[in-house]
């Protein structure tokens, strides 16, 4: 199947008074139709950046340094604003992480969603009404005729970020970028969130560019995900080959770190030190310093993505093994 979704070589630079950041550097990835592709790592690996390069929400001055990004074959990072914002709420949608962010406090739930549908669908306000209360049923908010007259307020987070999908889901967006949508949540919600996301891929066939730092949470959700560390992807390949054996000491790390049911464990495990600032990222592989099995090229080059066992990761270690 074709990828719905493909981005070449992207880098997002950030210039400033003394130094050129660059916090996303050389990201490549595809997402098929109906599949679900988790991004993850710490905070500062620059997974919603590269969320938001996609859908063009770069705050200035930040600014897509380099790469292509396509959807359905057509390039849509060098599209004018006018011409990405109508792409953008049609055949993308934006599930964001603080949903009172997305949602304007001083209009009703029910006016908000059909000034979305309005915007890019030729409805009258009496269809757009009745699309808005379907939009927030499949979302499963009870009473939805109800509660359409209501205001962002007057909803728990929870059903807020239900909102919000229904927001992103206005117009059968072809694909939706979902930033952190479970972090706020309860266990019970977030179960929600997650069952009603993979019913998207499903049943509507989009393709779900889902970003968080719980991997947890991905690997209940996601066919594949890419692992993030200081801007660029160390690790991609199936959810389930990635979480049960990863290739990438970082990625080890990030699984040894989880506690798991049934073991006894004293104390949880950790990767010491912490993730480089983009203005002092490491000459050679940037978790090198932090890396348990770093040995002589790992300082002085920087891996790419090579095959492993389960998955692509960028490490030297792949490399010495396959010339042995």
């Amino acid at each position: 199947m074709s990828a719905l979704l493909e981005v070449k070589n992207l880098s997002v630079e950030i210039p400033t008074r003394r130094h050129l950041l660059v916090p996303v550097d050389d990201v490549s990835f595809d997402i098929a139709p109906g599949e679900i592709l988790g991004v993850v790592g710490e905070s500062g690996a620059g997974k919603s950046l590269t969320g938001a390069a996609v859908i063009g929400l770069l705050e200035p001055p930040g600014r897509i340094g380099g790469g292509e990004i396509r959807l359905e074959g057509k390039r849509i990072d060098n599209l004018k604003y006018r011409e990405l914002r109508r792409i953008r709420g049609a055949a993308i949608g934006m599930i964001f992480q603080d949903p009172l962010t997305s949602l304007n406090p001083l209009y009703t739930i029910g006016r908000q969603l059909s000034e979305t549908l309005r915007t890019h669908q030729p409805l009258s306000e009496t269809a757009a009404k009745a699309r808005a209360i379907e939009l927030l049923d499949e979302v499963g908010i009870p009473a939805a005729s109800e509660r359409i007259g209501q205001y962002p307020h007057q909803f728990s987070g929870g059903m807020r970020q239900r909102v919000v999908i229904a927001l992103a889901l206005a117009n059968n967006p072809k694909l939706i970028i979902a930033d952190e949508p479970t972090t706020a949540l309860d266990v019970s919600v977030q179960a929600q969130i997650i069952n009603l996301l993979k019913r998207l891929a499903a049943d509507n066939g989009a393709a779900i560019m889902l970003i968080s730092h719980d991997m947890g949470v991905i690997a209940e959700t996601c066919d594949r995900v890419a692992v993030m560390y200081a801007g660029r992807i160390v690790e991609i390949g199936a959810v389930r080959n990635v979480v049960q054996a990863p290739n990438h000491p970082y990625t080890q790390g990030l699984m040894a770190s989880i506690p798991r049911l049934g073991k006894d464990d004293a104390r949880l495990a950790h990767i010491k030190g912490s993730m480089p600032r983009p203005t002092d990222i490491p000459q050679g592989c940037a978790f090198h310093p932090r890396c348990p099995k770093r040995f002589e090229p790992c300082d002085q080059k920087r891996p790419e993505l090579m095959k492993g066992d389960s998955s692509q990761a960028a490490c030297w270690l792949l490399q010495r093994e396959a010339d042995q």
